[in-house]
């Protein structure tokens, strides 16, 4: 029976650190999203380990022994982190972590494993990975690991539905309003605008006014922070405006 990883000894610094952790995410819980650690390691004592570690810091876990069975789990809309055997039955974490990144599946990865190289360590983390950790891991390395990625998707979230939102505020401009904050964003002035547009300068003013109303933005540069926003993730939904 394979022992389980994470039993490594804490120190007294270490027993007063994962308290502090304890009460830090007690704290939290009730300002923040719920969140979910998934885990995909073959070996079921180190899944069972991993889940009463999580656990006894109130982190809800779910464990899989592979990654196709993570894959089929139902889907659940909180903020959460996977925390990656790198060698599995068939292909391995790395290529895994690769796949999720061709199919756009955003999960911050914690590598975990009993025979990492260095050639590992720095593939996982170019792929985008929060942490690569050695067996046998320290508890204390783990939690923190963990709330590092789960503080990273949260941020990930949070940005995801601000820019939904400013997307859903978007489609509310007309086409003419929508040419305007493209030479707004550049820096024109309205007489240069109403040249450009071939309109009158009052007209521009309008329509100046209405997109700035509709997105409520305050400012130029809160408009220029917009537009930034819009067109991350390779979506410029200005081009071809003006």
């Amino acid at each position: 029976m394979t022992s389980a990883f994470v039993g490594v000894p804490l120190d007294s610094e270490e027993v007063e650190q994962r308290e502090g952790v304890m009460r830090a995410l007690a704290e939290a819980r009730a300002a923040e999203e719920p969140s979910i650690v998934y885990v995909v390691d073959d070996d079921a004592d180190v899944r069972d380990s991993l889940m009463a570690l999580l656990e006894s810091v109130s982190l809800r876990c779910e464990t899989f022994s592979s990654t196709k069975d993570f894959l089929q789990r139902a889907p659940v809309d909180v903020a959460s982190c996977l925390v990656l055997d790198v060698r599995l039955p068939g292909p391995s974490g790395l290529d895994f972590q690769a796949e999720l990144a061709q199919k756009h599946l955003d999960i911050p990865i914690v590598f975990i494993t009993g025979h990492g190289d260095i050639r590992m360590s720095v593939r996982a983390i170019k792929g985008g990975a929060v942490e690569f950790l050695t067996k046998p891991v320290r508890e204390q390395d783990l939690l923190d690991a963990v709330r590092t990625a789960l503080d990273l998707d949260r941020t990930r979230r949070d940005y995801e539905r601000r820019r939904g939102a400013l997307k859903a505020k978007f489609a509310l401009l007309s086409d003419r309003e929508r040419e305007v904050m493209s030479f707004v964003i550049r820096g024109l002035l309205n007489k240069q605008i109403a040249g450009e547009m071939r309109l009158s300068e009052v007209t521009v003013k309008v329509h100046r006014h209405k997109l700035m109303r509709k997105l409520a933005a305050k400012s130029v540069p809160d408009l220029v922070r917009m537009a930034e926003v819009l067109n991350s993730n390779g979506h410029d939904h200005l081009a071809g405006i003006s």
